[in-house]
């Protein structure tokens, strides 16, 4: 008789791993020391690559000093005004090891001089660097809004960028197509692959047009595009969404370019999943939308991401705490130690119903990039797209008041248990005098520096924006002399001028249809004595994420209302003199930088000192104990996500102005 305890099945072979993704998190605040001991923690826990956030003041190019910088001083992100911050920042951190990721589009040449200065005075050369700078600055203008300069001057920094490390900094990714804040702003994933490689594209011509790059250096620099996505909740979708990226750009290398070296060709990209679908309601349901939309971009090795930095769970309630940000960390680490996804070949190769929606995709945006294509290019359509994509915003914000798009916790499955993750010390809070260390900070180092020398190298950095010198050299002379980011700024400001970009509202009013309630609102301003309310939406502070903005000024618009909305980067003064001008009858104030202590009393006090009483609301990221203050201050109520129903929204400022002109 056999025994049957001797039939063990035979283990199967051990299969041979894949190397995991880069693994960051991105983050940044207060200041440069406190940031770098943030970074020095996350590097101790797992993390294996450096991404930076810059506060507001430094991708806009003011130092902390300047009266625009009020409020904003290491909110979003960490302030870097000259050499002594960027060399905290990196402290401890070996620069020529080290791969780093910096957010930063409009000033990216100048926090790019700034690294490889500090990198110098350690005696590391510029090419053994290795890291990305964003610097798309299309998609500031189309969605994120830390632009400084027009199209023209802000495109030929990006060519003078890669140009420079073409020859100086080889192993560094000098631009990163970002399409992550397009998905923010609402594009649908065929205008995400479109409009990201329209960008491409243009400036790629620009690099080959400018004559600055050997004809046989060109395919590496093809080669050193990379390429920073979003992945959202759909993502069997997202998965095809980034093969149809993958085949296009391979196209594109191959064909428009002439790239041989399949290595050139290949889509790189880092990716960050989807923050607009993270829910302020039910704010714990944001960790399965984490994980789920991790799978995205890692389930399909032929268009795995190279990087993956992961949002908080917390992120749609304000800064998330380091222990916050390990557990994103501790997400990736999960998926790439524990499972066994990196032990196979890719999935998806061979599955029709992948095939068929990558194939859908391909066809659909390519016409759109087309399209782009013929308009001119990305930089050349600008107010087209940005209408097309608050228009699909629109029909997105409108699915979800009427229930069409579901999301759990927000508009269906409402009901909760009280959750232990609440609370006031749910999220991170800066400290309101780090602005006045900064402002000493900076006024200190301009104190102690050699004023003639900075004086010699921002006329330099004049000449070569006047004469079309690569601005690279000039820009890393004035890092070395103790420039600021506000005197790099200023002297190209004096140059290139300053821009501001088209809203798309226009584009978008009427689109997305009108839910009941929105349009029963409608009806009662038609009827309304002393005519439709004039409505002043003002976006004040450094704060680009206009989005709420918009869809508001569109709901308003759609309701019947006179609306005048400006776009983003008003003053406090600006915004009270709009006010009073137009005779306005309620003023909305959207803030999502965290800086609405500081900027609506402020606000509230110039509208007063203009003898303007009328109503004003308040909308963005607002934490909860900050409600109350803002209220004791005078604001008449206060919005954050979770008010996703326009219609009512719209009848709760019908109702204030009533309210204001019965008085």
């Amino acid at each position: 008789m056999t025994d049957p305890g001797r039939h063990h099945a035979r283990p199967l072979p051990a299969r041979e791993r894949d190397k995991p993704w880069l693994m960051r998190t991105y983050s940044g605040h207060s200041t440069a020391k406190a940031s770098n001991e943030l970074y020095r923690t996350n590097l101790a826990k797992g993390q294996t690559g450096l991404s930076i956030a810059f506060d507001l003041p430094t991708q806009t190019g003011y130092d902390p000093d300047d009266p625009r910088a009020r409020g904003e001083v290491g909110k979003v992100g960490v302030p870097v005004a000259h050499l002594g911050h960027m060399r905290q920042l990196l402290d401890g951190i070996p620069p020529g090891e080290m791969n780093t990721s910096m957010t930063i589009n409009a000033t990216a040449a100048w926090l790019l001089g700034l690294y490889v200065a500090n990198a110098e005075t350690q005696g590391v050369e510029s090419r053994q660097l290795r890291g990305t700078t964003q610097n798309d600055i299309v998609k500031e203008y189309l969605s994120r809004g830390t632009y400084i300069f027009p199209p023209e001057p802000s495109k030929r920094l990006i060519v003078d960028m890669i140009a420079f490390c073409s020859e100086w900094i080889p192993k560094w990714n000098p631009m990163n197509v970002c399409s992550y804040h397009l998905q923010e702003a609402g594009a649908t994933p065929v205008q995400e692959i479109a409009y990201s490689l329209a960008t491409a594209i243009d400036v790629l011509d620009a690099v080959r047009a400018s004559g600055q790059v050997p004809e046989e250096r060109f395919p590496a620099v093809v080669g050193s595009i990379s390429f920073f996505v979003n992945a959202g909740i759909r993502f069997v979708e997202e998965t095809c969404k980034m093969r149809a990226f993958t085949q296009l750009w391979d196209r594109i290398t191959a064909e428009r370019y002439g790239v041989e070296d399949p290595k050139l060709r290949r889509f790189r990209y880092g990716v960050q999943v989807n923050s607009l679908g993270l829910t302020e309601a039910q704010p714990e349901n944001n960790v399965q939308r984490i994980v789920l939309e991790m799978l995205g971009v890692t389930l399909s090795k032929r268009a795995r991401a190279r990087s993956i930095q992961l949002p908080a769970w917390n992120e749609a309630l304000g800064l998330p705490r380091p222990w916050d940000q390990q557990w994103s960390l501790r997400m990736q680490q999960v998926l790439a130690f524990e499972t066994d996804l990196l032990e196979y070949d890719d999935l998806f190769d061979g599955s029709r119903v992948i095939e068929a929606k990558t194939a859908e995709l391909v066809e659909a945006a390519q016409a759109e990039l087309d399209e782009v294509l013929a308009l001119g290019g990305a930089f050349e359509a600008i107010e087209e797209l940005k209408g097309r994509l608050v228009a699909s915003n629109t029909e997105r914000t409108r699915r979800i008041e009427t229930g069409e798009q579901v999301v759990v916790g927000v508009n269906a499955f409402t009901e909760t248990a009280e959750s232990p993750l609440g609370g006031e010390e749910n999220i991170l809070k800066v400290d309101p005098a780090v602005q006045e260390e900064m402002i000493a900070d900076v006024q200190a180092w301009r104190s102690e520096r050699d004023n003639d020398a900075v004086k010699r190298s921002l006329d330099e950095l004049r000449r070569a924006a006047e004469t079309g010198a690569n601005i690279m050299p000039a820009t890393i002379d004035l890092a070395h002399a103790g420039g600021t980011t506000g005197e790099w700024a200023g002297a190209l400001r004096e140059v290139f001028g300053e821009y501001r970009a088209p809203t798309g509202v226009a584009a978008a009013v009427g689109v997305g249809g009108l839910s009941t309630t929105l349009r029963e609102v409608a009806e009662r301003v038609k009827a309304l004595p002393g005519g439709p309310p004039r409505f002043l939406v003002a976006k004040p502070g450094l704060d680009g994420h206009s989005n709420g903005a918009e869809q508001i000024a569109v709901a308003a618009r759609d309701a019947g209302m006179e609306v005048i909305y400006q776009g983003i980067r008003l003053t406090p003064e600006q915004i009270a003199a709009v006010a009073r001008d137009e005779d306005v009858d309620i003023v909305g104030l959207s803030i999502l930088s965290g800086s609405h202590l500081d900027l609506v009393p402020e606000v509230l006090r110039l509208l007063r000192a203009e003898g303007v009483d009328s109503p004003v609301v308040v909308g963005g990221i607002i934490p909860e104990d900050d409600r109350p203050r803002l209220l004791e201050a005078g604001v008449a109520a206060v919005y954050t996500p979770k008010d996703f129903e326009l219609g009512r929204l719209m009848g709760d400022i019908v109702d204030l102005v009533v309210d204001h002109r019965a008085r």
